[in-house]
């Protein structure tokens, strides 16, 4: 089945919304485990297709080295996927437009729902697992840290994690209480779950600094006998430096948990 556009009607938004959907090729009656990929501030659905994930996902299948998984990326706007309004509002931030709305009852409520409806999958955590890039990044963690009875593998690449909250924060946030509430460290000092994954990842050449975030969550996390990673590589905050990686994201996320064998 390849790469997917696909598009929703979402009642929490009030809008039509998109998402694009990697189906691995001879899998299309097979159940398979889903990673939800959510893109970054400025990005859309069109992620996948972008970062020509789905051909790597495809080497990948076919060399044996991950097994074969469903990947969607929903349009989530730049949202940093937070309930922050009870109805969708656009708004003008410091940094562009802002979209509120119950973005996160809008994954989980909409979009899990409907992948499950359409496609055969694992619908359990041991077969469900959420990452993304830059402000997704921050989303996954923040919505799989406090939701593990949906997730068991969690991944922030590069992740748009604050390590207090400011200027920038206040277009998507009401106030310091609120911020605190979705912020992933602070979520993640009462994550006590011994079975989660987590990978944490940044460029050492960072513009925003993310990996001091990640090496605070790492060690909270390690502290509370989380099974998480952290790596600190070469590169800056950009599309080049998730593209270098995105094998090992992969890997990660499409290791051995459950066996999925194709139908020819």
């Amino acid at each position: 089945m390849g790469l997917m556009e696909m598009s929703l009607g979402s009642n929490l938004l009030g809008k039509t919304m998109n998402l694009s959907v990697y189906c691995p090729e001879g899998y299309d009656s097979v159940k398979l485990p889903v990673l939800y990929f959510l893109h970054g501030r400025t990005g859309d659905e069109q992620l996948l297709q972008q970062l020509g994930m789905d051909k790597i996902a495809d080497e990948l299948i076919e060399a044996g080295e991950i097994r074969p998984l469903r990947i969607v990326c929903p349009n989530m706007d730049n949202s940093r996927g937070i309930n922050s309004s009870n109805d969708y509002e656009a708004v003008i931030g410091k940094y562009g437009t802002v979209h509120k709305g119950r973005y996160e009852d809008y994954l989980v409520q909409e979009i899990i729902p409907y992948v499950d409806r359409v496609f055969p999958t694992i619908r359990d955590r041991v077969g469900r697992f959420i990452g993304g890039v830059s402000s997704g990044g921050y989303a996954a963690l923040s919505i799989g840290l406090r939701r593990p009875e949906l997730f068991s593998k969690i991944g922030g690449h590069m992740p748009a994690i604050d390590l207090s909250f400011d200027a920038e924060d206040e277009c998507y946030f009401a106030d310091q209480t609120m911020w605190l509430k979705y912020d992933p460290v602070t979520i993640a000092e009462t994550a006590a779950r011994n079975d989660l994954e987590i990978f944490l990842d940044d460029g050492k050449d960072d513009e925003g600094q993310f990996y001091l975030a990640c090496e605070k969550l790492y060690r909270v996390l390690k502290q509370n006998g989380i099974d998480v990673q952290n790596h600190l590589y070469e590169g800056h905050h950009s599309k080049e430096y998730i593209t270098v990686h995105l094998k090992t994201y992969l890997r990660f996320y499409g290791g051995d948990q459950t066996t999925c064998r194709r139908k020819d």
